[in-house]
């Protein structure tokens, strides 16, 4: 089964990446010179690592975070590394105000917005589901509803730029994973809600791209602090990982997936072997390290 598994596994996601990608785009950094573009959870892993590839683009950034202290370093290394201009606005997403008073940020400098980046995620625990509904309820606030309230209030600005709306997600956004119900359920949420908006612009013919990032297991702090104990997987780095969601966005693309070969391969697998599937991702688990 290991052997085939070697050989299945790539060409599967050598035959999904051909089906979404076959069209031939040229990727090019002038496409983000001179670019607005707000970033969300952009203190740290791939949100800090996205700022700095959009700073040597030189784009115009706002960056947004909870740490006031870690935003401010992360502005002075883009201006450092070439940014047409760099701001923050510190606060949490746990703040339903908070959503509008970024955006209206980005009106107020610039008077106009091109890229909106959603990053941001709350915190949550990497364990069997323990019943907390308020904790779902909470989380739902900041990784789904902030997204939804970030994007109604960048509307209007995008639509006049004809922009493109970036939103980072996860494989856990598509087929389920074991110890990550509350992350889970938030961004089933978030691919629902971008999915059908993406089908309302087109109906109506507003020139607004949505793309979706469906993310493996990044080598981000955050995420290795919580479950490299029991992942079976090697992360794939986040620099990386946050110059192709760039890309990704630029090129308007409907998903990105990374690693490309990995999630294309699991994805395409929902379609045809789901309980396979299932079987898979939870071989890849560690679960004698997982503590109740």
């Amino acid at each position: 089964m290991g052997v085939l598994l070697k050989i299945f596994i790539p060409l599967l996601g050598l035959a999904l990446a051909f089906y979404f990608y076959s069209a031939p785009e040229n990727f090019s950094e002038e496409m983000l010179r001179g670019k607005r573009v707000i970033v969300t959870g952009a203190s740290s892993g791939i949100g800090e690592q996205m700022a700095y590839h959009l700073a040597r683009m030189e784009a115009h950034l706002l960056l947004t975070a909870r740490t006031e202290a870690k935003l401010q370093k992360v502005v002075e290394q883009c201006l450092k590394l070439g940014a047409a201009s760099a701001h923050y606005v510190s606060g949490s997403m746990e703040d339903t105000t908070f959503p509008e008073v970024v955006v209206k940020e980005a009106e107020n400098t610039w008077g106009g917005l091109d890229m909106l980046i959603l990053n941001h995620i709350g915190y949550t625990y990497f364990n069997y589901f323990n019943g907390d509904v308020g904790h779902i309820r909470k989380l739902l606030e900041i990784n789904f509803l902030s997204y939804v309230a970030m994007t109604t209030s960048a509307l209007p600005m995008l639509k006049e730029s004809e922009g493109s709306i970036v939103v980072v997600s996860s494989m856990a956004g598509k087929t389920g994973a074991p110890f990550s119900a509350p992350y889970s359920a938030t961004k089933f949420a978030l691919d629902g809600f971008f999915s059908s908006l993406r089908q309302e612009f087109i109906i109506d013919k507003v020139n607004i791209s949505v793309t979706l990032c469906i993310l493996g297991y990044i080598n981000t702090e955050n995420a290795v602090r919580v479950v490299s104990h029991a992942m079976r997987d090697t992360p794939a780095p986040k620099e990386e990982c946050a110059l192709e969601i760039i890309k990704s966005g630029v090129l308007r693309r409907r998903e990105l997936h990374y690693p490309s070969q990995a999630v294309g391969s699991l994805l395409l697998l929902r379609g045809i072997a789901p309980d396979f599937l299932d079987s898979l991702i939870r071989s890849n688990y560690k679960v004698e390290n997982i503590r109740r």
